[in-house]
């Protein structure tokens, strides 16, 4: 037999877990271990891009695997960063209304900016 420890009014709302915090955990864990090598390869590429030329920089970025790590540096930074803001907001936003429409705000300007910066990448590297 177990026992329920939770107040019978917090039954009644049916507040308790929602069932979603071990997998946002891991998913900000996760993206954080995969930022620490892509994070590395990008100081470095732009460490070796100062003084570089425009063209330079053009060339280095249309190359196949720079394209694809700054492509997937852009969407795991995005994806890091909208779970960590979401965090923020879950914790320190208490009007439901603020909330829900920071949620969503926060979901979209961090879709739409990796998407934009994606875009950018392909348009870059195809030379276009």
């Amino acid at each position: 037999m177990s026992a329920d420890l939770r107040h019978p009014i917090a039954r009644v709302r049916g507040l308790g877990s929602a069932r979603q915090g071990t997998h946002h955990w891991i998913a900000q864990r996760l993206t954080a271990i995969g930022l620490v090598p892509l994070s590395l390869w990008f100081l470095w590429s732009v460490l070796t891009l100062v003084g570089a030329e425009y063209a330079d920089a053009r060339s280095f970025v249309a190359q196949p695997w720079n394209a694809a790590l700054l492509a997937a540096f852009v969407l795991l930074l995005f994806y890091h960063a909208k779970l960590g803001i979401q965090v923020v907001i879950e914790d320190y936003v208490h009007s439901k209304p603020a909330e829900v429409t920071l949620l969503v705000s926060n979901l979209f300007i961090c879709l739409f900016a990796a998407l934009f910066a994606v875009f950018s990448i392909v348009r870059i590297a195809l030379g276009a």
